[in-house]
């Protein structure tokens, strides 16, 4: 027959000595391209073993010379001859320039055929070919070996399980022998892209090894006809001779039978089987590669990785597979392999998946609740600490005293434990302080940079999406510098100059190294750090030492005394010990103002209020009230401290002098401009006073911030009442406290005040009046007897017994019109009124603070929200200014106590800058109402400076933001009816 013109391919496989496939080097059609079976014309080489069968001598050998020989390799091909009756093409094959059946005969693998069944089946080398055989026999080369007992020496001894007999393989004692170990192989054949049968050297055992970690598209199940051909003829008659008598040159009829049953059940492959499997077949059929098993499976498959080499390197081919779209990553057998082995798989799906290439061509990523972020880094310096995974840094590029100046970061892809929330008996989540404080003390004051990675929007308790669209930022934080003795949990750092990192310690890894935060499990589409890896190392090394999270044993449990939020009796109690001590080391956790901070003490485990003796910065509505504290902020939050306590106010705040890093806090105020001394303290108990007076006079001089209009000789009034414009303003005191939001005020210099007050004092109480002689009506005003310190005062009949007084311990419920209290009184503890005493006005006036909203007393916070009112309002010393900002004439019926107007103001301490309504809005015990289209500017205003407090407290999730934003109410409730209590001291 005649031959074809010349071709170009590359060798995928070798069959046997004399035998060779072929792939063509380009393809212009999906799928894998086009190959031949080229047989070596006029060659004849010893036969491999078939099934249950011998190998010929020297058969192994002769395949090996020309698989090493050829494999792919380019080369050069024509077809010389074909043979239809056993569907073979014979040709000749040039490597180079070099005739491949020349060189296999002269070694002496292959013997020359010099006629063939036909005319013209010969190699048009022939000639050449025979006088290469002679010149190999005479030298005996190969398989004319003269030495005694070599053809018999190359027959190999195979074991059953590589002549058809694997029920004899011991899984897994080749497992146990040799698991994680290079096994040297050689790939027989491809049954699927992610499966393969090779022969274990030296032993030819033939094994089945599955990919592990990976699974291709199923090559489908083929009829048994097409099995039995392929076995039969394409791989064991390589010789180019006819079928042998062994198989009679057709099938048998239970062949036959069988091939009917299963054609009816044929599967066709996947989508993109056949690519997969080729995409295997020309990395590693018939190739040197190395096995290393993982594990068994229930079945006693065994699965291993395969690496096949490439150039000076060797690859690993699951990897490869699953970057093409070619395989999928399977966790079952993902979780044999090493951990690094597992996240490198891992990756490269996603990765394929993002392509969407071949098998995930119409993937369709589910829905991500995290974008990414480009191009915003930033270099700045740590302000604070939120816990183990969220910190504030001062961003270097904003000028400072900004709003915008201090950025909010969460550490990418990590979590630390959660900090719990005392206000509801939540307590810190095991290492959740000891991460805190890990990260401070490495990371306050440093310079840093963060690198944002992406965003994420916040969710409500139900999971769903913040109504106000507010978003997370996370990125990963990297000091400038490495930390000074971190060991190898600063490697990174290193490293990172390579990678394009900064320059210092990535402190995410130094978190997990030390167990104190764990890896967040993205899901696939969701995005994440870009060291993920790295931080999953990190991981795997602290889980490996038993670190922190990843250790059994208990954290130290420290108990810590909240004297903020404690009554200023206990905080009394405390005061002896801070005294005894002198300078006390304190750490500052909170900046409630310029001059007021929340300090930890560690030695006498109890956190307090703390405030500067005679300094006073503006108030949260004054200008340079937000400057003072982000300088504070800056300078000295959550820094190690010394203290000084000379006394305690009424508040329970301790007043004192602070230092951080020797220098008096107070001078750096006083120089900035940012705050004034006040005269009222007795300076010859402050320490540093004169350096307090001089810093004070530097910044009047030179007219910095506070002091830009200061002329000297004019030093303004330091009087506790300003008039604010046409406002009414009252000096009063706190008689009753109804709620968070609703209380009694009395005023102070009042004359009606101090007239009636004289009147009640001079009274002769008479002796308890016989039952009928007085009887006390609702509405009524007489004299009562109050439980709590025996007084007596005017108070209202609220309610009476039913029917006619009885006895003398028949209860009626009065309200203390003076006072604004209310409780049940026995008969026996009522006297009448004279007219002139009753007919004067009550002193007791009702209000509610203005701007905000204050949760009730049965909502969530309510009685939280009226503790901290009382305990910062209540108490018979403390004087107050009241501006009324509006008059409430809508009724201010409460609970029977009549109809009247009820002042809505705004209060303030009148020893402080900082209002009460501001101070509930800051501790997220109070919201701002909503505002109205039409309000004046004047109230615009009053609602911009209150709104930085509520952000504070949105922020820092405070109170009831806890747990996110909050819907709010369109009107407030009326106050519950309240029983005598201790209003008055």
């Amino acid at each position: 027959m005649a031959g074809t013109s010349w071709l170009k391919g590359r060798v995928k496989a070798v069959p046997s000595g004399d035998c060779i496939v072929i792939s063509a080097l380009t393809n212009n059609n999906a799928g894998p391209p086009p190959e031949k079976t080229i047989t070596l014309s006029s060659l004849i080489a010893p036969r491999l073993a078939r099934r249950g069968g011998v190998d010929e001598p020297f058969a192994w050998d002769s395949r090996e010379y020309l698989r090493k020989l050829c494999i792919g390799k380019e080369v050069t091909f024509k077809v010389d001859y074909t043979v239809p009756s056993i569907g073979r093409e014979f040709g000749s094959v040039f490597l180079g320039d070099k005739n491949v059946a020349m060189l296999v005969v002269s070694e002496g693998w292959a013997k020359v055929r010099e006629q063939g069944q036909q005319k013209g089946e010969v190699s048009p080398f022939l000639a050449e070919l025979s006088r290469l055989e002679e010149q190999a026999k005479q030298q005996g080369l190969g398989r004319w070996s003269r030495e005694p007992g070599a053809a018999q020496a190359s027959i190999r001894d195979l074991p059953p399980s590589a002549i058809g007999d694997p029920s004899n393989l011991d899984a897994m004692g080749l497992l146990a022998s040799n698991k994680g170990k290079p096994m040297q192989c050689i790939v027989e054949q491809v049954r699927d892209g992610s499966t393969v049968r090779v022969y274990l050297l030296p032993d030819f055992q033939f094994v089945q090894v599955f990919v592990a970690g990976i699974q291709a598209p199923s090559m489908g199940r083929r009829a048994v006809v097409e099995s039995v051909i392929e076995s039969e003829t394409t791989l064991d008659e390589s010789n180019g001779a006819r079928p042998s008598s062994e198989s009679g040159g057709a099938l048998t009829s239970a062949q036959r039978l069988a091939a009917s049953a299963a054609t009816s059940n044929e599967v066709a492959p996947d989508p993109f089987a056949l690519e997969a499997k080729h995409f295997t077949e020309t990395r590693v059929l018939n190739r040197d590669v190395r096995v290393v098993l993982e594990g068994v499976d229930k079945f006693s498959n065994l699965i291993g990785s395969v690496y096949y080499p490439d150039g000076e390197t060797a690859k690993d081919l699951a990897p490869e597979l699953v970057e093409n779209g070619l395989a999928k990553y399977v966790e079952w057998s993902a979780n044999m392999m090493e951990e690094e082995a597992k996240r490198r798989l891992k990756a490269s799906e996603l990765q394929a998946k993002k392509s969407r290439l071949r098998m995930w061509t119409n993937y369709v990523p589910p829905a991500s609740n995290s974008k990414a972020i480009h191009n915003q880094n930033f270099t700045g310096k740590v302000v604070e600490v939120v816990s183990g995974d969220c910190i504030v840094v001062a961003d270097d590029s904003i000028p400072y005293g900004s709003p915008m100046a201090e950025r909010r970061v969460n550490i990418s892809s990590i979590r630390g434990p959660k900090m719990g929330n005392p206000r509801r008996d939540e307590k810190p989540a095991a290492f959740a302080r000891e991460a805190k404080e890990f990260l401070r003390t490495r990371l306050i004051g440093r310079q840093v940079k963060v690198e944002m990675e992406y965003s994420r929007k916040m969710t409500n308790a139900d999971g769903a999406p913040s109504e106000d669209g507010r978003v997370m930022g996370f990125g990963s934080v990297f000091l400038i510098s490495p930390v000074k003795g971190e060991g190898d949990d600063a490697s990174s750092a290193a490293a990172s100059t390579a990678d394009g990192h900064p320059a210092g310690s990535n402190v995410a890894e130094l978190l997990l190294s030390r167990g104190f935060a764990t890896v967040v499990r993205h899901r696939d589409f969701d995005e994440r750090s870009k060291y993920y890896d790295a931080l999953l190392s990190a991981e795997s090394r602290a889980a490996a030492g038993r670190k922190g999270l990843h250790s059994a044993k208990d954290p130290p449990v420290m108990h810590i005394h909240d004297l903020v939020t404690a009554s200023s009796k206990k905080a009394r109690d405390f005061l002896p010990f801070l005294q005894r001590s002198r300078r006390t080391p304190a750490i500052v956790e909170y900046v409630f103002s310029g001059h007021r901070f929340k300090l930890l003490i560690p030695k006498e485990t109890c956190s307090v209020a703390f405030s500067f003796s005679g300094v006073r910065c503006p108030g949260r509505d004054e200008p340079y009230s937000d400057e003072a504290i982000s300088l504070m902020r800056r300078k000295i939050l959550q820094r190690d401290v010394e203290i000084e306590v000379e006394t305690v106010d009424r508040t329970g705040t301790f007043l004192g002098t602070l230092w951080e890093s020797r220098t008096n806090v107070a001078i750096t105020l006083l120089e900035a401009g940012l705050a004034k001394l006040q005269t009222s303290f007795a300076t010859d108990r402050i320490p540093d006073a004169h350096l307090l007076e001089r810093a004070e006079q530097s910044a009047k001089q030179q007219k910095l911030k506070i002091w830009g209009d200061y002329v000297e000789g004019q030093e303004p009034s330091n009087g506790s009442v300003v008039e604010n414009k046409n406002k009414e303003v009252i000096k009063v005191v706190v008689t009753e406290v109804l709620d968070g939001g609703r209380f009694y005020i009395q005023s102070v210099g009042d004359q009606k005040v101090t007239s009636i007050q004289h009147q009640l004092s001079s009274l002769n109480i008479q002796e308890a009046p016989v039952i009928g002689t007085f009887t006390p009506k609702k509405g009524d005003v007489v004299l009562a007897q109050f439980s709590a310190d025996n007084s007596w005062n005017r108070a209202m009949i609220v309610n009476v017994p039913r029917g006619a007084v009885a006895s003398p311990q028949d209860m009626f419920e009065v309200f203390y019109i003076d006072y604004g209290n209310q409780e049940g009184v026995p008969y026996s503890r009522l006297r009448p009124l004279d007219p002139s005493v009753s007919s004067g006005p009550a002193l007791a006036q009702l209000c509610r603070l203005a701007y905000v909203k204050v949760p009730s007393l049965e909502e969530d916070f309510g009685q939280e929200a009226a503790e901290f009112f009382s305990e910062n309002t209540l108490n018979s010393s403390k004087e107050f200014v009241a501006t009324v900002e509006e008059r409430d004439t809508s009724g201010g019926k409460v609970k029977g106590q009549g109809t009247g107007t009820v002042l809505v103001v705004t209060l303030c301490a009148s020893d402080s800058e900082e209002s009460i309504n501001a101070a509930m809005l800051e501790v997220g015990l109070a919201r701002l109402e909503r505002r109205k289209r039409w309000e004046s500017k004047e109230r615009q205003t009053m609602f911009d400076n209150l709104e930085s407090f509520q952000e504070t407290a949105r922020t820092k999730r405070l109170g009831m933001w806890e747990y996110g934003d909050i819907q709010s109410d369109d009107e407030d409730m009326g106050p519950p009816v309240r029983k005598a209590g201790g209003g008055r001291r």
